[in-house]
């Protein structure tokens, strides 16, 4: 039996969209995108047909801003297996790696979408370095999309410092 090779992994978490507070009483998790939001989701979306960004796997919490953001960025990800999962909302960092454990060494891409604290604090705890991490540390917006890289036989090898962060993009960076 042939040993597996160690590859290179990408790990795109996504912070949901911008959210609206127009409907007084609303439950957090039930919270639409607002108009904002939605053009960021877009423009998030098309940087990432640009970039050529197809991750073979979505995981994307059931709160509704996240729902409506992973429509937004749909085109992007057409040929991914979509999962919408419970446990995603509001997930602590320990939550998030430890379903990124879960995932099959033959998938070499995954995508969170998510929420802060937990996915700014995720990265940061999985990146080493990169030249983008110092803004990380000091804000992960509504939209943004953090990149990591991190070579290894499977998601079990991710853990602290085992990533670099190799790209950090905001959805005002995109706006014409």
């Amino acid at each position: 039996m042939e040993a597996p090779l160690c590859t290179e992994r990408r790990l795109y978490l996504l912070r949901h969209a911008k959210s609206s507070w127009k409907e007084q009483g609303l439950a957090d998790h039930d919270r639409p995108l607002a108009r904002r939001g939605r053009r960021a989701a877009r423009a998030i979306g098309g940087h990432l047909r640009e970039q050529g960004v197809e991750p073979e796997l979505v995981l994307c919490s059931t709160a509704r801003r996240a729902r409506e953001t992973l429509e937004r960025i749909e085109p992007a990800r057409a040929r991914s297996d979509v999962r919408v999962e419970p446990g995603l909302y509001a997930a602590p960092p320990a939550v998030l790696l430890a379903r990124l454990h879960e995932i099959p060494a033959a998938v070499r891409s995954v995508m969170v979408i998510g929420h802060n604290p937990g996915l700014q604090e995720l990265a940061l705890l999985l990146a080493r370095h990169g030249s983008s991490l110092h803004e990380l540390e000091v804000k992960f917006p509504t939209g943004a999309l953090a990149t990591l890289a991190f070579r290894g036989l499977g998601w079990g090898a991710l853990d602290r410092g085992a990533a670099e962060l190799i790209g950090f993009t905001r959805p005002r960076e995109l706006d014409p």
